[in-house]
């Protein structure tokens, strides 16, 4: 059974004082430490750990890794080792070169900052321009109206809504709305986000 690793390398990216290495049980401090800024996981459409769940948390996100089909993200700021969250490509099917990025989020100080936009920018070029991915998908609860925003903010297009279709935290079944973006439409796509880390990136 191929594995992420066989189509994805895991190997960190970096970028405007940003870094993402391959999420590991190193981690775990830091990222516990990221989702108690703001208490992210009182949030009932997100799947951010409480901190009795982080190490569990680490070791789905490793055991879906040797499944083939996630490969997550610490994300680091380089200047301080802070760990800001957490990011993955998901849902990854090599035979299509297709994969989904989600799993996302922030510690609340840096959220509105230029973090989500760096990060998309690392994670969709690679998915581009390295592995030559057509395609690269998004989903998120149907209540999440923040988290659809900013895909939509990356410039994905709205595909549809699948009724019924997963379980959040609480036991409630979610709709999930789906996104995507071809690699003919990324071009245009990334010139908008650096026109617009651009314009937030003090002179």
């Amino acid at each position: 059974m191929p594995t992420a690793d066989d189509f994805i390398r895991p190997q960190p990216m970096r970028d405007r004082g940003l870094r993402l290495e391959p999420l590991a049980l190193a981690h775990e401090d830091g990222l516990r430490a990221a989702a108690a800024d703001g208490e992210l996981w009182n949030i009932r459409v997100t799947g951010v750990p409480a901190p009795q769940e982080t190490r569990a948390y680490i070791d789905s996100a490793l055991q879906m890794r040797a499944e083939g089909h996630r490969l997550a993200f610490a994300v680091i700021d380089e200047a301080s080792g802070t760990v800001l969250g957490s990011t993955s490509y998901h849902d990854i099917v090599p035979a299509l070169r297709r994969v989904e990025i989600g799993y996302t989020w922030y510690r609340q100080s840096v959220q509105r900052s230029h973090v989500n936009t760096t990060c998309k920018l690392l994670m969709m070029g690679h998915a581009f321009d390295t592995l030559g991915c057509p395609v690269v998908g998004w989903r998120t609860d149907n209540y999440n109206f923040a988290s659809q925003k900013a895909i939509e903010r990356l410039g994905a297009r709205k595909d549809g809504v699948i009724r019924h279709h997963a379980l959040r935290r609480d036991g409630t079944v979610r709709d999930t709305v789906m996104y995507s973006m071809t690699a003919g439409e990324w071009p245009e796509a990334k010139a908008q986000l650096l026109y617009l880390l651009k314009r937030h990136t003090p002179a």
